[in-house]
């Protein structure tokens, strides 16, 4: 027995194009430059990060040219000039050096429907039209390689400090809450701080050695042994909880976590990553290929130093994505000088999407009892701003609760100097 729900909403899970493209061999011969950089985007792109991409010019003539008495590669792109008998000519050249198992892709300048249909008649994988788009070209491709049938892949939300204490575990755990209850979208929040994490202090369950074990033989990792190590709370919501221990070393590389994350995303529609606040190479590759990033912070200078690094960081190497989203927690303390939001939001180019007052009695009441904030039934501007989030992220609204304020209800009425 698996941990799949039901959920009561239709399928949720990674868009077409938010698809990571397997390990493959891709060999692409353009006639023109326009195709070729939007290929060269396509390669940079997170989720062609594990294929092999190699591209040069010379159409489908340089194709036939490379691989006469050669093995040809998982996936061959080839660009035409030409159009209808000539095109179709060309392109049975080419069919007499690719081999049965490899795929190929047509790009044309022509929108010819009759083309296309010879085509794919003639065992042509997909008939394109420049000029190309890069996340459209990304989504081909994914298709090519997964299962049509197959349960959607989930979506991984990745949620980091900007500087340490600033929440970012806190809204985690209470996104991810919503997302299963109140959204009810199947949902696993994954904690991957080992030594310190709290998500089972949180959620008032012992901590376990879930995600520790996962990473040591992530090779095993199946259905079975996910049933075994996640705790399962309510129809919805599963959690993959951290040993908190300091007697032990963790040392996992790269490859584990990145290995654990999609066992995980192919039983779960939502996979909630709750990230420690320090910086390994890990965590910069959880953060490159995470669906959706959400950034916590304060409104204080570290957290404005730090948010910037880490925007302009996932600006360059997300390059097809938009902008991480920005939390700004714990906004209102008395007494603590606080960076204004706008100048905040100017400096680092990204304007809040939610902004959460500092309520002490409340987050702490609800940490102490081990409950989310919604379980303490008290209305609160930091949850509705969180309900709000939940629905952003998940392009759903909540089916168990009334509608939330606006993110920014908090700030009405109030001056600034």
């Amino acid at each position: 027995m698996t941990m799949r729900v039901q959920e009561s909403q239709e399928a949720f899970g990674a868009a077409p194009h938010e698809r990571p493209v397997p390990r493959i061999s891709i060999h692409a011969f353009c006639e023109f430059p326009d195709t070729g950089a939007a290929l060269q985007r396509a390669g940079a792109d997170r989720r062609l990060a594990k294929a092999n991409l190699s591209i040069q010019l010379g159409g489908i003539g340089a194709a036939i040219t490379r691989y006469d008495g050669q093995v040809t590669p998982n996936l061959l792109i080839v660009e035409t000039r030409l159009s209808g008998k000539a095109a179709l000519d060309e392109l049975d050249k080419l069919a007499e050096v690719v081999d049965p198992a490899s795929k190929v892709v047509v790009v044309g300048r022509v929108n010819d429907v009759e083309l296309y249909r010879e085509l794919m008649r003639r065992g042509a994988s997909e008939y394109l039209v420049a000029p190309l788009d890069p996340l459209h070209l990304i989504e081909v491709i994914a298709g090519l390689y997964s299962d049509p049938h197959g349960r959607p892949l989930g979506r991984v939300l990745a949620f980091m400090g900007a500087r340490g204490g600033a929440g970012s575990s806190t809204l985690a755990h209470n996104i991810g809450w919503c997302i299963a209850e109140e959204i009810a979208v199947g949902t696993t929040i994954v904690d991957f701080d080992l030594p310190f994490g709290t998500v089972g202090l949180d959620f008032n369950d012992e901590p376990g050695q879930g995600v520790a074990d996962a990473l040591t033989a992530p090779e095993r990792l199946d259905d079975v042994l996910l049933d075994r190590l996640l705790l399962k709370r309510g129809d919805h919501l599963s959690l993959f909880t951290a040993p908190a221990l300091l007697e032990r070393d963790y040392d996992a590389g790269n490859d584990a976590y990145e290995a654990v994350l999609d066992s995980v995303r192919q039983i779960t529609s939502c996979v909630v990553v709750d990230l420690p606040h320090h910086w390994a190479p890990w965590i910069k590759a959880t953060l490159i290929g995470a669906d959706d990033i959400v950034i916590v912070a304060t409104p204080d200078l570290a957290s404005l130093r730090n948010t910037k690094n880490l925007i302009e960081l996932l600006r360059l190497n997300r390059p097809n994505d938009t902008a991480p989203k920005l939390v700004l927690n714990q906004v209102g303390q008395p007494k603590r000088p606080e960076i204004p939001l706008k100048d905040f939001a100017e400096t680092i180019g990204v304007e809040p999407t939610a902004v959460l007052p500092f309520e002490p009695l409340l987050f702490g009441q609800a940490a102490n009892n081990g409950q989310m904030l919604a379980e303490l039934g008290q209305k609160s501007p930091s949850l509705d701003a969180m309900r709000r989030l939940a629905g952003l992220l998940t392009g759903r609204k909540p089916v168990h609760t009334k509608a939330s304020a606006p993110l920014f209800s908090l700030l009405k009425g109030k001056k600034r100097a």
